[in-house]
């Protein structure tokens, strides 16, 4: 029998809930450069659905679970397949909630991995690495010209 598990502000999930968590190579930059990290994120149906098609992806492998699994009274578990050295992203409890209505909206989208299996052969690369903590400053500099007459009507 299952307990059903409310979480804040989601009384339409339940903790036997399908949820696709993925383990990502992700980067983060500081001052001594690029120094790679390992993180793992909920996924939701439409991204799961680009990565099995074969798009290159940072995810290294996908396991289909259930929500209950992973947050349970507050507190945050690794699926059991999962490295040791890995950390949770940031928000992952408002992530895995929202991605989890992703699979119920389109419950189509639980077939790619059925639940309690793992998948593992996406297109893996980090050709373009996904930097977490980068920042865009944007410059005096980088204002395009205009021709003066671009805002008048002639």
């Amino acid at each position: 029998m299952t307990t059903t598990v409310t979480y804040p502000n989601t009384a339409d999930l339940a903790s036997d809930d399908y949820l696709v968590v993925g383990l990502a190579t992700c980067f983060i930059k500081d001052d001594d450069g690029v120094h790679e990290v390992r993180v793992v994120e909920p996924i939701p149906s439409a991204a799961l659905e680009a990565i099995v098609k074969g798009i290159p992806t940072s995810y290294q492998l996908a396991t289909a679970t259930t929500i209950g699994s992973v947050i349970s009274d507050d507190s945050l578990q690794f699926p059991e397949n999962f490295p040791d050295d890995v950390q949770f992203c940031d928000d992952f409890a408002y992530r895995a909630t929202a991605s989890a209505r992703t699979y119920k909206a389109k419950s189509s989208a639980q077939s790619h991995i059925p639940a309690g299996t793992t998948r593992t052969d996406f297109n893996f690369s980090i050709d373009r690495k996904r930097v977490l903590n980068s920042q865009r400053i944007v410059k005096t500099e980088d204002n395009i010209k205009q021709h003066k007459y671009t805002h008048e009507v002639l």
